[in-house]
């Protein structure tokens, strides 16, 4: 299955959706006339008949329609759909789940028996073509399957392949991640409109810093605490704003966060 000859499919249309497809799109990758997206109601189906993609309320056609089927509903309401679409899976299908929580196991006990069945875990920056995906591959998928997913969505960010069990892992690391970030930024931002800088010029600048230092990190290849170390001189204004992270036990809340999201993705994957 060549990337130009793919039909692309969603079954859901939600913002993490939307993000992958808006990422396709901005890089070229696929049309617009070659997605097709369903959902049960227009409400979120607007914004993807605003970037030209076809719409649907059925889950069948997506499958009738599509090669490359992204499933990307709750993950409480994918077995639903799964024995929904079943019957309309074949062997040229390559199904992807976005579902949180979701095994491969599961995905491969619902669909029939040889079904060519990935599955990934996206971030939200995929939007802007900045994010950070990891997937795994069932049973019935071959190294060109994955390999076809790995250069389609390279387009929206950083793709990896991993052991499946690194993928709750990146939710609470990367798919939740990208929050706690948002938090830090606000922190930070909000720091300096104390000490008299205006909400907006302030936003902009830590936007910048965080950017900047994570090109820092995936240009230079160093350990963080190399490049943290590199910023710091004796007795200098970093390591006394660093002092009262410490104490604040930065560091500890933070893995605590990706430990909680990760338990909380595993957890959502036995309900």
């Amino acid at each position: 299955m060549e990337a130009a000859e793919l039909r692309v499919g969603f079954v859901g249309a939600g913002r993490m959706a939307g993000g992958m497809a808006r990422g396709l799109l901005r890089a070229g990758k696929v049309p617009a006339s070659s997605i097709l997206a369903s959902a049960p109601s227009d409400r979120n189906l607007d914004a993807w008949r605003d970037l030209g993609c076809r719409t649907t309320h059925c889950n069948l056609e997506v499958l009738q329609e599509s090669t490359l089927v992204f499933l990307a509903t709750k993950p409480h309401v994918l077995p639903g759909v799964l024995q929904e679409i079943r019957p309309a899976v074949g062997p040229h299908h390559l199904i992807v789940s976005l579902a949180a929580g979701v095994t491969l196991q599961k995905l491969q006990r619902l669909l029939p028996a040889g079904t060519k069945v990935l599955r990934l875990m996206p971030n939200l920056p995929c939007v802007v073509q900045a994010g950070a995906m990891v997937f795994a591959r069932g049973n019935g998928a071959s190294d060109e399957d994955a390999a076809l997913l790995q250069n389609l969505l390279t387009s929206c960010g950083l793709c990896e392949e991993v052991p499946e069990s690194y993928i709750n892992t990146h939710t609470g690391l990367s798919g939740s991640g990208v929050a706690y970030v948002y938090l830090f930024a606000e922190a930070l931002a909000e720091g300096a409109v104390k000490m008299g800088m205006p909400g907006g010029l302030a936003s902009r600048i830590a936007a910048q810093t965080l950017l900047g230092a994570a090109k820092m990190l995936l240009e230079s290849g160093e350990h963080p605490a190399k490049l943290r170390g590199d910023v710091c001189t004796p007795g200098g204004t970093t390591i006394h704003g660093l002092h009262q992270l410490e104490k604040g036990a930065l560091r500890a809340t933070v893995m605590n966060a990706v430990e909680a999201a990760t338990q909380r993705a595993c957890d959502v994957g036995e309900d």
